[in-house]
């Protein structure tokens, strides 16, 4: 298991080796999809059994690989 940001934890035992939150099999790509939904911060974390740091650090994480990446715009 490998940390990668707080409360961020990659394993490729878990979840088919995405970025997960730490002590969960709760994949950042799902948490995110939930929110992105329309799903309030309160009932992503009922739902997945999850703490609001934790949809925090989803967040973080997801803003710094957004901002490390680079993009190819096609069209």
């Amino acid at each position: 298991m490998r940390e990668l940001a707080p409360r961020i934890v990659l394993d490729e035992s878990i979840a088919f080796g995405k970025p997960v939150v730490q002590g969960t099999r709760v994949p950042v790509d799902l948490v995110i999809g939930k929110l992105g939904s329309g799903m309030t911060m309160e009932e992503v974390a009922d739902e997945y059994v999850l703490e609001r740091e934790d949809l925090l650090a989803v967040l973080a994480y997801a803003s710094h690989v957004l901002a490390e990446d680079s993009f190819l715009v096609l069209g």
